[in-house]
């Protein structure tokens, strides 16, 4: 059994990565700021499906706070930190950048050095640190499927950026303080308890209430929609799995995905990508009910399509992502119906 730092813990895929932990018996203490990007009252109803349970403990934390969150590492000695807060969203970056700023770069500076000196000054307990990192690194690549051997040096958002960021900011500690990282690129994810903010939640949200759904890029976009559960069966498989340095890396050949130090990134997607005109044919089906459709061009920081090599992933922890679109839609509409009494 283990003691894990989940931050995070109140959001989507948080939530879910704790459950699961909690479930086969380790320790979880759980961070989360409960900012309002999206509705708050959805991060206290996660919350209190796990403050419920005896070896979940919470603190509510902005990252950004440097004091707090060294404090944090110092009174609580962690085996494994899940780092996976972070300011959502491609569109929203546009707008508020100084967020992006705040969460996603002083934010994982401030638990990188808390990973570091862990309970004792010049002697971190943190045996792995695992964060989430995004597809949207590969910005303007073409080149299918996205490959974490690629480089990723031309992100068309601020969001991107960041995360981009994360990894060569990983890798610094991983080199100089010999701290394991593992970045997980995470691929369009949903599924119950999802984020309102994403396209399944919107779609189902305005079908139910009879309102158009907007269509970007006039329907011609393909993701590699990942079921949440799948995400958080290579997360835990990933955090149990600490990285040790590559003997074949080459630096006149430099592999991103690996390094001379403890370091790896890897991709977590369901290796299929899926038309973004099947995915709402197969949510007409779930909801018994027909969208009205309101097609718009492309929106500024996104990409057409996305699609994820996980060989790495299959190779090193032995999983990949099998959950199809069928299923992954009908279990996100059993719950929404569920969650807000709908029929």
């Amino acid at each position: 059994m283990a003691k894990f730092l989940v931050t995070g813990a109140a959001g989507f895929i948080g939530f879910h990565t704790s459950q699961r932990l909690l479930a086969r018996g380790d320790t979880v203490v759980g961070l989360d700021s409960l900012n309002d990007y999206y509705k708050v009252s959805l991060k206290r109803d996660r919350l209190q499906k796990l403050t419920s349970q005896p070896r979940f403990t919470f603190h509510q934390l902005d990252l950004a706070e440097r004091e707090a969150v060294a404090q944090l590492f110092a009174r609580e000695p962690f085996d494994v930190v899940i780092h996976l807060a972070a300011q959502a969203g491609v569109r929203y970056s546009i707008e508020n950048p100084h967020a992006y700023v705040a969460s996603n770069l002083v934010g994982f500076v401030n638990i990188l050095e808390g990973c570091r000196h862990g309970a004792g000054v010049g002697k971190g307990t943190v045996k792995h640190l695992v964060y989430a990192s995004s597809s949207s690194v590969y910005g303007a690549n073409k080149k299918m499927p996205f490959a974490v051997h690629d480089s990723v040096d031309h992100p068309v958002s601020l969001y991107a950026a960041t995360k981009k960021s994360n990894e060569l900011m990983a890798h610094v500690y991983s080199h100089l303080y010999g701290l394991p990282t593992t970045g997980l690129r995470f691929f369009t994810v949903y599924g119950p308890w999802g984020r309102p903010d994403m396209a399944l939640w919107l779609f189902t949200d305005a079908i139910l209430a009879g309102r158009p759904i907007d269509v970007f890029n006039h329907g011609k976009m393909r993701r590699d929609f990942t079921y949440v559960d799948d995400i958080v069966e290579g997360v835990v498989r990933v955090a149990d799995r600490i990285p040790a340095a590559d003997p074949n890396w080459s630096p006149t050949a430099p592999d991103p995905a690996s390094s001379f130090a403890p370091f790896r990134v890897y991709n977590i997607g369901n290796n299929k990508p899926v038309e973004l005109m099947r995915l709402i044919a197969v949510l007409e089906q779930s909801l018994g009910r027909k969208a009205e459709l309101n097609f718009l061009p492309m929106q500024p920081g996104d990409v057409p399509e996305t699609y994820a090599d996980i060989e790495a992933l299959t190779r090193d922890v032995g999983f990949r992502p099998s959950t199809p679109i069928e299923t992954g839609v009908e279990q996100f509409v059993r719950w929404y119906r569920a969650y807000h009494g709908t029929v």
